[in-house]
């Protein structure tokens, strides 16, 4: 009789809730949108109860799509955004709204944590990783300097899915993948960095308790069992952030092959199966989702979020084409960018519209479109859109070249939906692109994967990656666009520097 595992995975624009039977076959998925708030330029937040509410709406559709016997489901765990500061007071309750990834209000605190941890060489020696402006701990440091009140209250702090996961359990607890990505954790031993956290001048009491991804960290409560139509009792798993679990959902677990994933944000990853140092600080190299295995990866804040941008904003007459014919908008403006040659009519796009993280860590980083004129048609600035997201993942790939020749990469995301993407992709990385079953899914599926490894459907993470298959289609590199595509990319390696001036004015 076949068991059942659910995966949960809290994202930036909506919940994704996906069931599986144990040999690893989707039965069922839903998503279930939520607003993001920006109150003012470079901030992002949202409000926890939107999440909760996703997860449910998303769990009575999954249900009502597959019926199955409760009783049979073995497990559940969760995906989700990384970084985000959710701060609870005495009783647990949400303080203020969340602060999300990719918002860049903390660069004061950022640089005053450095100073004082002597420098980036300093604070790599605590935790293996800059502080970045997305990253957990320099929100803490912000609520205690503009938010006193705020921050006086809050009892314990924990990320977006670990808010959930108390919901379902009314236990606290954060992952070893989300606890990295906080900027305050010892990656190398797993711990929490005591000296760091001291250096901060922060209570201890305020980090949650870290659990490896796989590990049991509750049981679904009698309250929550009413309201999600969970059974009580269910064994509920760590799970970790998306920007990890995403890619063990794609089999990366340890070296060799690299994993990109065109999300909303954008993540160049490989597993590793041992801890390697951060020479400058330029990856991020953070736990993965079992014990002895590690995460390095580089994360472009603006990827697939720059084509929703674009879609939402300048692409009104393609919605409404879109409508009229019945299609899906993204799937006519991949259409349309397809009629563009390669190098988008010399359109260049550079995707910071949230700023940057990597290549370029510079939170004062604004988006550009360079090279219009009177003649620029939306679909060659669609397809700049597309160029630029995926050369700035380039970027990404050649600081990880001393880490490891690729022979393949392995594409995840919503872009891997993108016909027109994948083939840029292989194009432009001269790499030839996969795409994995289910890697559709997202985290969702990377975190069937860890419950069903705490649950003992598989024995350990690399024996649950046996159930995931290459797609039979493959892109391999073109020979014809490949002059295109390295002009165009020489052209957009020089935007940034050109444009910092004018950034660092902000």
């Amino acid at each position: 009789m076949s068991r059942y595992l659910i995966g949960l995975d809290v994202g930036t624009s909506g919940a994704k809730c996906i069931l599986c039977d144990d040999t690893g076959r989707v039965l069922a998925s839903s998503t279930q949108e939520y607003p993001l708030y920006t109150p003012r330029p470079g901030w992002a937040e949202q409000d926890p109860e939107d999440w909760w509410d996703g997860v449910k709406r998303g769990l009575n559709a999954l249900f009502t799509k597959c019926p199955i016997d409760k009783n049979l489901i073995a497990g559940i765990s969760f995906s989700g955004q990384m970084h985000g500061l959710v701060a609870l007071d005495k009783d647990l309750n949400v303080i203020r709204p969340a602060i999300l990834w990719n918002d860049q209000r903390t660069q004061k605190q950022c640089d005053w944590l450095t100073e004082r941890a002597g420098g980036v060489e300093g604070l790599l020696k605590y935790t293996n990783n800059r502080m970045l402006t997305g990253y957990t701990g320099g929100k803490i440091l912000w609520l205690r300097d503009e938010e006193p009140e705020n921050f006086s209250r809050m009892k314990v702090f924990v990320c977006p899915k670990d808010y959930i996961r108390h919901r379902l359990t009314g236990k606290i607890a954060i992952d070893m993948s989300d606890a990295s990505g906080t900027g305050f954790f010892d990656t190398k031993n797993r711990v929490w960095s005591d000296e760091l956290i001291k250096i901060a001048g922060l209570d201890k009491a305020i980090f949650p308790q870290c659990l490896e991804s796989v590990d049991k960290a509750g049981e679904v409560s009698k309250a929550a069992a009413l309201e999600t139509g969970l059974p009580e009792g269910l064994n509920v798993y760590a799970g970790g952030g998306d920007a990890v679990i995403q890619t063990t959902g794609t089999g990366l677990v340890e070296p060799g092959i690299l994993g990109i994933v065109i999300g909303t944000s954008g993540n160049v990853s490989m597993g590793m199966d041992r801890y390697s140092d951060n020479p400058g600080g330029k990856l991020q190299m953070f736990c993965n989702n079992d014990k002895n295995l590690w995460h390095c990866f580089g994360c472009t804040l603006t990827a697939g979020g720059a084509l929703s941008w674009f879609t939402k904003t300048l692409a009104g007459e393609d919605k409404a084409d879109a409508d009229k014919a019945g299609k899906n908008v993204y799937a006519l403006i991949d259409e349309r960018a397809a009629q563009v040659p390669p190098g988008s009519s010399g359109v260049l796009f550079a995707p910071y519209l949230s700023g940057e993280r990597c290549p370029y860590p510079d939170p004062n980083a604004r988006g550009i479109f360079y090279g219009l004129s009177l003649g620029t048609t939306r679909a060659e600035m669609a397809r700049a859109v597309m160029e630029g997201v995926t050369f700035s993942l380039k970027q990404v790939v050649e600081l990880m070249a001393d880490k490891v020749k690729p022979e393949k990469i392995y594409l995840s995301g919503g872009g891997a939906s993108s016909e027109l993407w994948k083939q840029m992709a292989a194009d432009i990385f001269e790499i030839p692109v996969y795409t994995m079953s289910a890697a559709k899914e997202g985290g969702a599926y990377g975190a069937v994967l860890v419950a069903g490894v705490g649950a003992g459907i598989w024995k350990s993470l690399q024996d649950a990656i046996k159930v995931l298959k290459e797609d039979e289609k493959y892109y391999t590199p073109s020979e014809e666009t490949r002059p295109a595509y390295r002009k165009a990319y020489e052209k957009y390696k020089m935007l940034y520097a050109a444009n910092k001036p004018v950034f660092d004015k902000e």
